[in-house]
């Protein structure tokens, strides 16, 4: 395992993260267990869950805490070896302090996260969404607090674009604050509209640690134009956690299963190693249920994409337009 940096924390992270959102249903707590020993004897290092993780269950203000129940069981024995990632933010229940990012929603929900988690501390508090409601100072503030106190190691953001990051990253210098090391974005070979923040993560050393790299199952192969998707597929299972299988989709999921075969290489670990050659990446997190899905993942960081094929796939899934510079072009 080749560990990459996780922005200006000095940690260490796997290139493949664990991720534990279906942790309680469809995968249930034994074979999750299972499934992060699995991934740790694979060389896999970090695991990200969030306060409000209970797997297909999931409504609108439900409760949540379930994948982090499982989490902290199954890592007894492992924690100190284990980086590990937990969210705020979303709601967990009908009342207006159950949710967002005001300093009362955070202080209450880390000392949750910790119980359930069983440990001491969480290494990385990731802001799981933006709060139109609290200012961004005041969120910091209180994630800043929580550093204090020992109980967060490191501040991350999610679902952030770069101007929040940079408006974060001003008012960590402004107030000798922790600054965000981490930004974890929906990114995958179909899915580019962060394309143009990631340059922004690269030249201020954040961490970009996206999530459904494999676009919810769409980059593994197993959908067919004009077939039944699999049983125990995510479309199956939970068809509106999934784009629409339609003909222009199709289109794309071919043209790229196409340049993975040229190569020899199944285009889910083809689609991986692409996203691990944007700037900023630092660990994908990919979820799964089954170990073998997780050592598929991690092989694809023996693979390589000719020079000719990242260009390709810029054509097939173009990334989002942009002005051209008319003065460095």
């Amino acid at each position: 395992m080749q560990y990459r940096s996780l922005g200006t924390s000095g940690l260490l992270v796997s290139p493949i993260c664990l991720g534990t959102m279906t942790f309680g249903e469809p995968v249930p707590e034994a074979d999750a267990i299972r499934l992060v020993h699995g991934a740790i004897d694979l060389g896999i290092n970090f695991v990200d869950t969030a306060n409000v993780y209970e797997g297909y269950r999931r409504v609108l203000g439900s409760s949540g805490g379930v994948a982090e129940e499982i989490v902290g069981r199954s890592l007894k024995g492992h924690r100190a070896n284990v980086v590990l990632a937990t969210k705020v933010c979303a709601p967990l229940g009908p009342g207006p302090q159950d949710r967002g990012l005001s300093a009362s929603h955070i202080l209450r929900e880390v000392d949750r996260s910790l119980q359930r988690l069983q440990t001491d501390y969480i290494d990385l508090y990731i802001m799981h969404w933006p709060d139109q409601q609290t200012p961004l100072e005041t969120s910091l503030a209180a994630m800043e607090k929580a550093v204090r106190a020992g109980k967060v190691r490191y501040v991350g953001a999610s679902n952030h674009n770069a101007g929040q990051l940079c408006e974060m990253l001003w008012h960590a210098d402004r107030n000798g604050w922790s600054p965000i090391i981490s930004s974890q974005i929906p990114f995958s070979l179909l899915r580019r509209e962060f394309h143009g923040d990631l340059e922004f993560c690269r030249r201020h050393k954040i961490a970009v640690t996206p999530y459904q790299p494999l676009q919810g199952g769409l980059l593994t192969g197993k959908y067919s134009r004009g077939q039944t998707p699999p049983e125990n597929s995510r479309v199956a299972e939970k068809p509106e956690w999934v784009w629409p299988l339609d003909d222009s989709l199709f289109d794309r999921l071919e043209s790229i299963e196409a340049l993975a075969a040229e190569i020899d290489v199944p285009v889910a670990q083809y689609a991986l190693a692409w996203t691990l050659t944007q700037p900023a990446m630092s660990s994908l997190v990919v979820g799964a249920k089954r170990i073998e899905q997780v050592a598929d993942a991690v092989a694809a960081l023996n693979v390589t994409l000719p020079e000719e094929h990242l260009q390709k796939l810029d054509l097939i899934c173009p990334p989002p337009w942009q002005q051209p510079d008319p003065i460095r072009g």
